[in-house]
Formats: structure tokens, C-alpha cells, sequence
């Protein structure tokens, strides 16, 4: 795996980069639909590859381990093999849904134990059998084991549970290099930035985090609720910490104005589940704003979810069929509208590269944020 940094913008930290992967290349700036257990939701693979052309998709740790388990994905030959996708995937770490289990859950400094969404049945997640889990999914880059701060949360519990994080990072890294590969590729690992909205802990994670001297970085805890504005001012203040030759992935991060405006502080990969999510309860992002499918007045317009750019719509159904669609609880209502997000949200980093690339980000941005926020 190697990052190659390719272009910056001459007016923001943003830039544009490229990630080799062994199963293939991702150029950054990137958003990688999110496939919690071995599927994005209401989309088929080769949808993923051939219609929305993804680079990468996400996988998580905590509801792969649970189903369809690591025996049956050891035996499946990884991840990658066992839902048809030969190209980078990416798993979480399974920090956040054990902070999401806050009534399930017992943090300690051995790990974290926690009963099943599913069943009841008890767990641990311990760094080392989060590293032996992500070696058995197999996915090109895995997350290093952390405890996710809610927001709000005082400033003594986010530096308690900062060092936390560093020490179980500590023992990933080390149990890691002492684990090979099951599948024939290589895999990396990538530390996480905690912290929560305190200046002075962000800086001491970043720079802990950077002195680790992995292949990417990745900062956690933010998107739990804070205001945007915080969320800004901790992903500029990390990302000019940590080094500028390695990826940066911003976690769960979020709507497209997100987006844009952390690419400009210098984030190179996103996640998030709002593209598919929204879209399954009728939510389309265009360029031109955002369309709540449902309301009536879509029911009457037979024009293009987003006419503006045929480059990332489904010019054969309209605005009037999927309202249609959902109305009626048609299942492929659900999934023409993630289709549709997950193309927009895809076209959109690929515009901001294109942008990046030609030396007009900062303008182009400028023009799109207004649009972007507008409820048509």
C-alpha cells in the first residue's frame, strides 16, 4: 500500500492523492459507501462497481463478527470473497457500536465486554481479538481498537478515555505485527484521533497518533452531535497536525456541505450511512438541494431527479415515478433512491478532485454550499 500526494489547492488545504491498494487504486478524495455486514443496503455489487463505480466500501467489525461470524468468513477465504467484491474494503473497528451499546456495554482497560443486539449473548472486544477478527474479514485496512466519546462529555472522562485509546492502539500496532495475513494481501492498519471537542487533547491524540508512523490515520468522535462548527475546528486544527503524506479519513462524516467543507480542511476519505439511509426513507441529495421525494409535488414532475449533470442520475426514471414508488411502498422505490445518493455523493468528491486537480476548489465550493443546503 503506498499514498501518493498528486495535487493541492492553491486556496485551502484540500488535495488530491492516490491510494494503491492490492486490490486496487482510490483516488482521493474518496466516500465509501458503508456495508455494515457484507452488503450496502439495497444495492448490488455490481451496481457498486459498474453504476455508482465505488473505489472502496466499508465493512464492520462488530456485525460481522456477530453474523455471519469469522468462521464462516475464514472458510468463505475473507470479505472480499464472500460477497462477490474484488476490490479495497475497509473495516471499522466495532468502537462505535460498542459506544452505541452504552446500556450493554462495560468499558475496561482489558477491553470492552458487551451483550448482543441480537441475542443477549455476552462478548469482549479486546485490541487483539479485534485484530485477529479484522485479519479473518480480510479487508485492505483495518481500524485500530477505540473508545468513542459521546458528546457532550466533560473534559476530564474524553482525556481518560483519549489515553485509553492510546493504550489499546498501543497493543493493536503490537499485536498486529505479531499476526500475518490469511488471504494473500496485505493489510494496514490505521490509529484513530480521539479527544472529543477539547482543543489541547485533540492536538496531544493527533501527535500521539502521528509519532505511531502507520501507513493513514483516522480521527473518531466527531459527527456524535456536536455542532458542525466544532466539528470543523477539530478536523482542521488534527488534520494540521498529522503528516500531510499519509491518507486522512474522517469517520461517519456526513452530508455533502460535511464533506466539502472537510476536504477543504484536508481529509482525504469519508464514510457515512446517510446516503442510503435518507434514501430509503425517501431523502434524494442533488446539486440543486435536497428533494423529500414523498411530498405531492413531485407526483406530477417527469423530469430527472437531477437534471443539472447526467454524469451520476438515472435518466430513465423521474421524479414522478419514484414518488410513485414510494407512495405505493414499492421496494425498488428504496433502492433507485440509494442509487441515486450513493452516485451524487461518489460524482461529488470526484467533482471536488476534478476541481482540486484544475486549481478552482475554493470557487467551485463557494458556488456549490448554497445549493447544497437548499430544501427544493
Amino acid at each position: 500500500m503506498s499514498f501518493t500526494l498528486q495535487h493541492s489547492d492553491p486556496k485551502s488545504k484540500a488535495r488530491a492523492g492516490l491510494l494503491k491498494t492490492a486490490h486496487g487504486d482510490i483516488q482521493t478524495p474518496i466516500f465509501m459507501p458503508v456495508g455494515t455486514a457484507g452488503t450496502v443496503k439495497a444495492v448490488h455489487q455490481h451496481e457498486l462497481k459498474n453504476d455508482i463505480h465505488a473505489q472502496i466500501i466499508l465493512g464492520n467489525t462488530y456485525h460481522l463478527y456477530l453474523r455471519p461470524g469469522v468462521d464462516v468468513l475464514h472458510e468463505a477465504g475473507g470479505l472480499h470473497a464472500f460477497m462477490g467484491w474484488n476490490k479495497p474494503i475497509l473495516t471499522d473497528s466495532g468502537g462505535y457500536q460498542v459506544f452505541s451499546l452504552a446500556d450493554r456495554r462495560k468499558i475496561k482497560e482489558a477491553g470492552a465486554t458487551f451483550s448482543s443486539h441480537i441475542d443477549g449473548s455476552k462478548h469482549l472486544f479486546s485490541p487483539e481479538t479485534v485484530m485477529e477478527i479484522q485479519r479473518s474479514i480480510g479487508a485492505d485496512i483495518i481500524m485500530a481498537f477505540d473508545e468513542c466519546t459521546p458528546y457532550p462529555c466533560d473534559e476530564k472522562y474524553a482525556r481518560s478515555s483519549m489515553h485509553l485509546t492510546h493504550r489499546w492502539l498501543d497493543r493493536c500496532i503490537t499485536h498486529f505485527a505479531q499476526t500475518e495475513p490469511r488471504y494473500g494481501h496485505e493489510q494496514f492498519l490505521f490509529p484513530i484521533v480521539q479527544g472529543s471537542v477539547y482543543p489541547e487533547l485533540r492536538r496531544q491524540s493527533a501527535e500521539y497518533i502521528a509519532s505511531k508512523n502507520q501507513i493513514g490515520n483516522a480521527i473518531g468522535g466527531l459527527s456524535v452531535g456536536e455542532p458542525a462548527e466544532d466539528m470543523y475546528a477539530m478536523t482542521e486544527l488534527v488534520c494540521d497536525i498529522l503528516p500531510a503524506n499519509k491518507p486522512r479519513y474522517l469517520m461517519g462524516v456526513g452530508t455533502p456541505v460535511n464533506l466539502l467543507e472537510c476536504i477543504a480542511l484536508g481529509i482525504d476519505m469519508f464514510d457515512c450511512v446517510m446516503p442510503t439511509r435518507n434514501a430509503r426513507n425517501g431523502m434524494l441529495f442533488t446539486s440543486e438541494g435536497i428533494i423529500n421525494i414523498r411530498n405531492k409535488k413531485w407526483r406530477t414532475d417527469f423530469t430527472a431527479i437531477d437534471p443539472a449533470s447526467d454524469l451520476y442520475t438515472d435518466t430513465h426514471h423521474t421524479k414522478a415515478y419514484l414518488a410513485h414508488l414510494f407512495v405505493t411502498g414499492e421496494m425498488l422505490g428504496a433502492q433507485l433512491a440509494s442509487l441515486h445518493n450513493l452516485r451524487f455523493y461518489l460524482w461529488l468528491v470526484g467533482e471536488a478532485r476534478k476541481q482540486i486537480v484544475e486549481g478552482n476548489f475554493s470557487h467551485w465550493k463557494a458556488a456549490m454550499i448554497p445549493k447544497l443546503q437548499q430544501r427544493l
